[in-house]
């Protein structure tokens, strides 16, 4: 195992619904970031990300596929109870908490973010979110009234518009978390910066993890296919195009099958 704190760390999913989710954490976690501090702009950079997790549900069920990713790794997983030395602690919890979830959103009424999307301010904000500088203070005085409100208001209703939409952050965090277990890392080499290795169809691939030395002068860009997929590393330079080094690169991977 690679150590992460010496390491960057590049992944690519393998599978649309795969994509999606990893946006959400990703917009999840600036989110939350940004609900820990007071001023003004982290109290927008929270919102405009609410407004981006608001854009991606929207643009398919979201619900539907998240209900469907936890009845799959519910069944992936329940199957390993008929194996010896698992821990059955563990894996009946896991399985209790998927099982919690897939409740949770049963249960809810009409599509994810649905409160958001109803709240008067979210549909001023969405309406203009998609202009360039559409959330600028002369074209929303009651988005400028909200910011200059006390720092304590604005993280109460942060907090509560966040929070509404816990059951599918909590959802997606632990799938991605299992995603990311369910392989161990190996020491590879790309021979001339370049890197393949073929994929099998029959197993559910979710994603492709490879860490690099955080000191590497290399980046790495993924590209995949259903049968394969090729890894290339890049010499990094800001002043011009990138181009695939001719070294050869060690490098940790761990392709991901759950």
């Amino acid at each position: 195992m690679p150590d992460l704190t010496t390491t960057t760390l590049y992944e690519h999913p393998l599978n649309e619904r795969l994509r999606f989710f990893m946006r959400l954490e990703f917009l999840f976690r600036l989110a939350r970031h940004s609900l820990r501090c007071e001023t003004e702009s982290d109290s927008h950079n929270c919102l405009a990300a609410l407004l981006e997790i608001l854009n991606i549900v929207s643009r398919i069920d979201m619900k539907t596929e998240v209900i469907k990713e936890l009845e799959r790794i519910n069944s992936t997983l329940s199957a390993l109870t008929q194996i010896p030395g698992i821990n059955h602690d563990t894996l009946n919890q896991l399985l209790t908490t998927l099982g919690g979830f897939k409740t949770q959103l049963h249960s809810m009424s009409g599509p994810l973010a649905q409160q958001l999307r109803e709240n008067e301010l979210f549909k001023l904000l969405i309406q203009r979110s998609s202009i360039p500088g559409g959330m600028c203070d002369f074209d929303l005085p009651p988005y400028r009234y909200w910011l200059k409100r006390p720092a304590s208001v604005r993280i109460e209703d942060l907090r509560y518009w966040v929070g509404t939409l816990d059951t599918l952050r909590l959802s997606v965090e632990l799938m991605l978390k299992l995603v990311r277990e369910s392989a161990e890392p190996t020491l590879q080499m790309a021979p001339g910066g370049n890197y393949q290795q073929n994929l099998d169809t029959e197993t559910p691939n979710q994603m492709i993890r490879i860490w690099l030395p955080a000191d590497s002068p290399q980046f790495v860009e993924i590209s995949a296919g259903r049968h394969r997929f090729t890894a290339r590393f890049m010499q990094a330079c800001t002043a011009s195009r990138s181009a695939q080094t001719d070294a050869d690169v060690e490098f940790h991977i761990s392709c991901c099958v759950l």
